[in-house]
């Protein structure tokens, strides 16, 4: 089983830990603010510092945060093995994975541009990822023997972030429209009722859906403005925020020229 160093134990680290571990693989980990309970990860062992969780590791995995992610690669990557794997799970940019993979290479260690596609407490290290990057194939054959799910991609670091934020436009997008919907319901004092719509609509099929949305949208556009004006005013009416609706109107307008 693989040697896996673990930087960075906030919730996703610890849970990663937790079930490498769990999984058969030796894993130490290393964070400066943050302290593992015996409960939080069994037989993890928590090293004090980067340079001793990355002895001897086959996989380094990187999980602690877009802000800090290049500086922790500058100063962890001078004490990587060369045959190891550098994995940066953190959401970040395009951008910021192709400079922390300009600094694996610059050291002569393999990058992993790593995109985790769902909420990590969910499924733990069984949450879907994405990899891309000269390290990618290696990644998922460390990974894949242990229980975590990996599509490779082509397309170098940042392909799978870019990937990642795409589908987060989509996943904030629409959690965006739920809680200005759900806000809206409850000084209506329809909560329930919109509830039940708006599951009738996701519950079917979901391609149509999409379909019928995008296409009707090109199609109907200057009436559906008018019904979207009506709501934005019912919302303000209701003294209720309608950034989304206004989103919305702004994207029907410009489908009119």
């Amino acid at each position: 089983m693989a040697v896996i160093a673990i930087l960075g134990l906030g919730e996703a680290g610890r849970i990663y830990a937790r079930d490498l571990r769990a999984a058969g693989c030796t894993v130490r980990g290393f964070d400066p603010y943050a302290r593992l309970d015996i409960e939080d990860a069994p037989g993890v062992d928590q090293v004090p510092t980067a340079p001793d969780a990355m002895a001897g590791a086959d996989l380094v995995i990187s999980l602690v945060g877009a802000r800090a992610a290049e500086a922790v690669a500058r100063a962890a990557l001078p004490h990587c093995p060369r045959h190891a794997v550098y994995a940066d799970l953190n959401t970040g940019s395009p951008a910021l994975k192709r400079t922390v993979a300009a600094t694996a290479a610059a050291r002569g260690v393999a990058f992993a541009d790593v995109a985790v596609l769902a909420p990590v407490p969910r499924r733990g290290a069984g949450t879907p990822l994405i990899a891309s990057g000269t390290g990618a194939g290696a990644f998922a054959d460390l990974v894949r023997p242990v229980g975590v799910p990996v599509e490779t991609i082509p397309g170098g670091a940042g392909a799978a972030a870019s990937r990642k934020l795409l589908r987060s436009v989509f996943m904030k997008g629409l959690a965006a429209v739920l809680l200005e919907c759900e806000a809206a319901a409850v000084a209506a004092g329809q909560e329930p009722w919109l509830r039940g719509q708006i599951v009738g609509e996701l519950s079917g099929d979901a391609g149509a859906l999409i379909d019928r949305l995008v296409e009707g949208s090109r199609t109907h556009a200057a009436r559906r403005v008018h019904e979207i004006d009506d709501a934005a005013a019912y919302l303000d009416e209701l003294g209720q925020p309608a950034w989304v609706t206004r989103a919305a109107r702004a994207w029907l307008a410009s489908l009119l020229d």
